[in-house]
């Protein structure tokens, strides 16, 4: 059997509380989601060339206010080399020809408001697809006149797509709690630390993990106590790769590189 759902709501009627179990937990536990993958890059005529490995974690605590759920999460990942898996410090530009340093993922926060919408489902067999399609379009942090080497244009444009697998037996159970596994694809313009100015092309991270109850040792590592424990508190705005890039140049005194 096979049915995409998009459910039709009534007031008073907790409908997101489902994707929450199987996102995070509804009784406000921590939960950890550990993926792995690889990024991809192509420009007009050129490639699409396999770029990095990439691996992270991300930490997640569920809570309710007034406009329904939320999640207070955090995260890491780390870019790597797409044959040995090694972590990388410094990267060969293969479409500049430059050494540049890697700055890896440690986003905080990463909040989401999701409030009391139901989150479209497909019923496949006994399994649950919860699908979720992001797509971005807003000023970016990193404007052309004021980064002109590390901006690909005055407006951030990607799309992010996320589908969570779940058995409908363990939604079904009613715990707060659903163990999950998640699929995740991202359609981005060129990383800032990349270099590459406003030269046309788009990166493609193709991700797969799931909820885990601990993470490769390696991995536990590099991320740290901070990153391995959710906020307690909800803060804003949120870090991404484009406002950290841009906070670390102001900090040093380049913004304008």
């Amino acid at each position: 059997m096979i049915k995409t759902i998009r459910v039709r709501q009534a007031a008073g009627m907790d409908y997101g509380r489902d994707f929450v179990r199987v996102r995070a937990a509804a009784d406000g536990a921590e939960t950890i989601s550990w993926w792995t993958g690889d990024v991809y890059g192509w420009r007009h005529d050129d490639g699409p060339h396999h770029l990095f490995g990439f691996e992270g974690l991300n930490v997640a605590r569920a809570e309710r206010d007034d406009s329904g759920w939320r999640l207070l999460t955090r995260e890491i990942a780390a870019y790597l080399d797409p044959a040995t898996r090694e972590v990388l410090t410094t990267w060969d530009n293969p479409f500049t020809g430059e050494a540049v340093e890697v700055m890896h993922v440690f986003n905080d926060p990463v909040n989401q408001p999701l409030g009391d919408r139901a989150v479209p489902f497909t019923r496949v067999g006994d399994q649950v697809v919860h699908h979720v399609d992001v797509r971005l379009a807003y000023p970016s942090p990193l404007p052309v006149a004021d980064f002109p080497g590390h901006s690909a244009g005055d407006t951030y444009r990607a799309m992010e797509l996320f589908q969570f697998f779940s058995r409908a037996a363990d939604l079904d159970a009613g715990a707060p709690d659903v163990p999950s596994h998640f699929s995740w694809c991202r359609v981005s313009p060129w990383l800032p630390w990349m270099a590459m100015g406003q030269r046309e092309g788009a990166l493609v991270y193709h991700c797969r993990g799931g909820k885990v109850a601990e993470v490769p040792e390696w991995l536990a590592g590099f991320a740290g106590e901070r990153f391995l424990r959710a906020p307690e508190t909800w803060t804003a705005p949120n870090m991404t790769s484009w406002t950290a890039f841009r906070d670390r140049a102001r900090q040093e005194g380049r913004a304008g590189g």
